[in-house]
């Protein structure tokens, strides 16, 4: 009596060690870094601002970015793991400056401002406009807060806040300032140097000219800080249905 022979069970033992192991998409150093920061930085909701103020004229850029860093790291400690990153551009009057943090930090940075204006007679930051705030945004468009002077002027045709709408002058500087913030995340990355200063050499077609920011500030439509702790302060009030006492249907 015979009886057919049983195929052999592999052994494992003997298998190559790259069979046994999940196989994972490898990426470069770069990107596992890229993804590494952005799990570290998103753990809260995230919003963008765009902000623009008037300077004093002839004030040093180390002076104003070490006023930001100094706030920064200030704030850090109260708000752990909500870090600030964005784009700070020194224009020779004015700077404009992109935000991407918390709406707690962003209360702290706009608190820190006032407190300034109020007791400093010359603080060289005034005239502070918010032009808009994008809230629970998806991504970052900056890894990491940057800091550029804006040398040389840049060239315009002619002046577009004589002939165009707060609302047409502000698309326009909505519109510049993305494609800017695009343009850095796809060169810069993670770069500890940043932009520097040769925007206007490097991308000077997306620099708004400082007329805009000007104009900006000088705006009275657009909100201030003011403005934008006292809606932060303001409690806000849901009236439930069942707290409203209906009128009684009418039986005519």
């Amino acid at each position: 009596m015979s009886f057919g022979a049983h195929p052999r069970k592999a052994n494992k033992k003997n298998l190559p060690l790259e069979t046994l192991m999940p196989q994972v998409p490898r990426s470069n150093y770069l990107q596992f870094q890229e993804e590494k920061q952005r799990l570290q930085l998103k753990k809260f909701l995230l919003h963008r601002m765009f902000l623009v103020a008037r300077i004093t004229a002839n004030i040093e850029k180390k002076d104003i970015a070490d006023y930001y860093e100094q706030l920064f790291q200030s704030i850090l400690k109260r708000h752990i793991g909500e870090a600030v990153t964005g784009l700070l551009l020194i224009y020779p009057t004015s700077i404009l400056h992109i935000l991407e943090s918390s709406s707690g930090t962003f209360y702290q940075i706009l608190l820190d401002y006032l407190s300034h204006k109020k007791d400093e007679m010359e603080f060289f930051i005034q005239g502070m406009k918010i032009i808009v705030m994008s809230h629970n945004i998806p991504t970052r468009l900056f890894m990491q807060w940057h800091v550029s002077v804006v040398k040389a002027p840049v060239m315009y045709l002619e002046d577009v806040t004589q002939t165009q709408s707060l609302q047409e002058v502000m698309t326009e500087f909505l519109i510049q300032t993305h494609k800017l913030a695009l343009h850095l995340f796809k060169t810069v990355k993670l770069s500890p140097k940043g932009p520097g200063d040769s925007l206007h050499q490097a991308a000077p077609e997306l620099l708004l000219p400082e007329q805009i920011i000007k104009y900006l500030c000088n705006s009275a439509e657009l909100m201030d800080p003011e403005g934008f702790i006292n809606m932060y302060n303001k409690p806000i009030h849901v009236t439930l249905d069942s707290e409203v006492v209906w009128p009684a249907p009418s039986r005519f």
